[in-house]
């Protein structure tokens, strides 16, 4: 008989003890964003950005075999 409550005793402290860790960790999460949250970037502007420094190298390349001639 004292097994069982010894037993329980032990799930019961398990229990506890868990409820305890996801509390705390709980807690420390408070005040941080969401993953979802975070600042967007500015994608449309950085594609831009990318595509007018591709342009601009594409014409430098084509400009420098010319001087070649």
């Amino acid at each position: 008989m004292t097994d069982k409550t010894e037993v329980q005793d032990e799930i019961a402290n398990e229990i506890t003890a868990a409820a305890r860790i996801a509390r705390d960790a709980a807690e420390r999460a408070e005040g941080t964003p969401e993953p979802g949250d975070a600042k967007k970037w500015p994608l449309a502007k950085i594609g831009i950005g990318i595509g007018s420094a591709a342009l601009a190298a594409a014409l430098l390349y084509a400009a420098r075999s010319r001087k070649n001639d």
